[in-house]
């Protein structure tokens, strides 16, 4: 399988040469994020190496296929990237970490409900979210 061929790297997006090595930084700095969301508990791997790829579609065709191909993350890239899939798993995980972290504030940092309420708007349509996307790729559609 391809990644998306719309993101290809073409040669006049290398003129802009500082904004070619800038995204190829913030690609490497979601990388790293990526790497110490697997030993933190709660801090999400996924999602910064899905903007990890975005950046490198822009600026280096050779890490973008590294990690599309990686043996321990790319079927998840390619997942969401093909069906917008989130497993079960990291379903649970988010919801569960979400959860944790607004009892945590409740009960140990917030002084008032300014805070809780901040939290809560940004919270709820993120787990919201998080929960709607389906769980597998449709039964219909190969998976490369």
């Amino acid at each position: 399988m391809e990644p998306d061929q719309s993101s290809e790297i073409k040669s006049e997006n290398f003129a802009q040469c500082t904004l070619r090595w800038g995204l190829l930084g913030f690609g490497w700095l979601n990388v790293g994020l990526g790497l110490i969301g697997i030993v933190i508990p709660g801090m999400p791997t996924t999602v910064f190496l899905i903007v990890a790829v975005w950046a490198f579609s822009k600026s280096s065709v050779r890490f973008q296929q590294w990690l599309w191909n990686h043996p321990k993350f790319g079927p998840s890239l390619r997942l969401w990237h093909e069906h917008r899939v989130i497993p079960p798993k990291a379903k649970v995980m988010a919801a569960t970490m979400m959860t944790a972290s607004y009892l945590y504030v409740t009960f140990f940092v917030a002084e008032n409900w300014h805070l809780l309420t901040l939290l809560a708007a940004i919270m709820v349509p993120a787990a919201a979210y998080v929960l709607t996307r389906a769980s597998a790729a449709p039964e219909s559609s190969e998976v490369s």
